[in-house]
């Protein structure tokens, strides 16, 4: 009897004694457990972002004038036409031939023309036959009436025939140059040096006055025909400079000067409409280009960021500068923006060499520890947006 007993308290303080020690073993671990979440919610976290993902506060050259789009047309355009009917007979040029002036391009057939010059031209030669002499008979009566040898009456009817054929002959002039012009209009002519760009026509064709036949335009100047808004107005003036790019001439930029500014403004749109000679030589721009440009209003040196480095979601702008490794949020005062490049002018707020964030970098929070990868691919759109990089263990 007395053993069991033994036995039973030994077990019973074995229990007792186990107990505590699991208790402090589980306190333990949860302690470990909770200083390792805390360490790791306190631990930062790195954000790897592209090179495209940034950019530099630097001095440019800041242009706030208006911005043009428009087509290029050539400044001397002529659609010729036909001036006398009949049936073409020969067509000397084809489109892209360059002309000089007074080139003969087509020739209408012109034998019925020819038969009334000719017609004229002997009508003309016996008017000026009868004027020269009516005016003798005239001279002779008026000395014959001076002497008293011949009655009023005769020197009347030689007065009288004197003006019927001064009067004939000038009705036969103008009948005879008109002919002449009509025979001249057969032989269809450049009216300037260019070049061909359209023909409508082809030997046999029959055409009527009226009638296209070809178009000339002379490449030496083009004009660009474009609008700005009626706000914009005051920084436009004749004589300014345009300069603008034209697609077909990637990276190249071309300048003119405004030739002139319409008077009124469209009432639908409130947009003034603009005139820009380009000087174009060797021929380089052609009629239909599309160009985009702007007028060079107001040009200065001033600090600028791109326009999407602007947070303009708070009360003032600011940006997110990159300050030891570190984001930061800077307000900042906007000056003149340049449609053109997407650049803004600072005021203030930003040093020369200051890098900010740009585009879906700016969703990085403030504080955040930033790495930027070296480029060595293209770079997509989609690399721009901050990506977390997991702390590494201790």
């Amino acid at each position: 009897m007395t053993r069991p007993s033994i036995l039973s308290r030994k077990s019973s303080m074995s229990r007792r004694l186990i107990v505590p020690f699991t208790l402090v073993a589980l306190l333990s671990l949860v302690a470990c457990k909770g200083a390792e979440t805390e360490a790791t919610v306190a631990a930062p976290v790195t954000v790897e972002i592209g090179p495209e993902g940034i950019a530099l506060a630097e001095t440019s050259v800041l242009s706030s004038g208006p911005l043009l789009s428009g087509t290029l047309v050539a400044d001397r355009t002529a659609q010729i036409r036909a001036e006398v009917p009949g049936s073409v007979v020969q067509v000397l040029v084809d489109e892209g031939t360059r002309v000089t002036k007074g080139a003969s391009l087509a020739q209408i057939d012109d034998r019925a023309i020819t038969d009334a010059f000719l017609s004229a031209r002997s009508a003309l030669a016996a008017a000026q036959a009868g004027r020269e002499l009516a005016a003798r008979e005239l001279t002779r009566a008026e000395r014959l009436a001076q002497a008293g040898a011949i009655a009023d009456r005769d020197v009347e009817n030689a007065k009288r025939g004197d003006l019927l054929a001064r009067t004939a002959f000038d009705d036969a002039q103008a009948r005879f140059a008109a002919a002449s012009k009509q025979k001249d209009a057969a032989g269809v002519l450049a009216p300037y040096a260019g070049v061909v760009s359209e023909r409508f026509v082809n030997p046999g064709d029959v055409v009527t006055p009226g009638a296209p036949l070809f178009t000339v335009v002379d490449p030496a100047t083009m004009r660009l025909e474009a609008a700005v808004p009626a706000e914009q107005l005051s920084q436009v003036r004749v004589g300014a400079t345009v300069t603008f790019t034209v697609t077909g001439y990637p990276g190249r930029a071309f300048e003119g000067r405004i030739s002139a500014v319409n008077p009124s403004a469209d009432p639908q749109t409130r947009q003034v409409r603009l005139f820009v000679r380009i000087p174009n030589a060797g021929n380089r721009l052609v009629a239909g280009l599309f160009a985009e440009g702007r007028v060079a209003a107001d040009a200065r040196t001033a600090l600028t960021v791109p326009a999407a480095a602007i947070d303009q979601r708070g009360l003032r702008p600011a940006v997110l500068r990159l300050t030891g490794g570190k984001t930061e949020k800077v307000e900042v005062t906007l000056g003149a923006v340049d449609a053109a490049t997407e650049r803004v002018e600072i005021t203030a707020g930003l040093a020369a060499g200051d890098t900010v964030l740009v585009g879906g970098a700016l969703g990085t929070p403030v504080g955040t520890p930033l790495v930027v990868k070296p480029a060595v691919t293209p770079a997509t759109p989609a690399d721009t947006a901050p990506r977390a990089v997991a702390p590494t263990a201790n």
